[in-house]
């Protein structure tokens, strides 16, 4: 029997459109910093391009979904980052699509209306410099990176933390 997901945490985005990768990078470096400090059991880490599909298909069953995507703001704060708790409150609808062409709101209705959220959604979004194709992130957004790494551990301890106790 498969052990059933009760933390995700998924780094959405496209790592070929540069500061739209910092979802990636982080997932990439919690990885890495798993290998020395393993994660707590049932804690799955992925990366997805923000097909709603594939990230209901991701969160779906979790007690804690933690995403991580690029936000595309004008004027915005490259590096800036916007932890965002979703409840069952509706999400407002975004006046623009993201990179993705659906966004992140859109999976969060689909999956509202499917009934498959997680038990609880945190999303942090990462205000982007530059997503023109290419490699490799902004120099702002890459400062962003280590603090936000330990920022999603915190999460997921936090999480841990809540469970043991309850």
């Amino acid at each position: 029997m498969k052990e059933r997901t009760r933390i995700a945490v998924v780094g959405v985005g496209n790592d070929y459109r540069h500061d739209d990768g910092v979802g990636w990078a982080v997932v990439g470096r919690l990885r890495e910093r798993a290998a020395a400090r393993p994660l707590p059991p049932g804690t799955a880490l992925a990366t997805c391009d923000g097909d709603p599909g594939r990230l209901i298909s991701l969160w779906e069953h979790a007690e804690l979904a933690l995403i991580v995507d690029a936000a595309h703001t004008h004027p915005g704060s490259p590096g800036r980052v916007h932890r965002i708790e979703l409840d069952s409150a509706r999400l407002a609808q975004p006046p623009t699509t993201s990179s993705h062409g659906l966004g992140l709101g859109e999976a969060v209705e689909l999956a509202r209306v499917l009934d498959r959220l997680p038990g609880r959604l945190v999303v942090y979004a990462v205000e982007g410099a530059d997503c023109s194709l290419g490699t490799g992130l902004s120099h702002a957004v890459a400062e962003a990176v280590g603090p936000l790494v330990e920022s999603v551990e915190l999460d997921i301890v936090r999480h841990r933390d809540a469970a043991a106790r309850g």
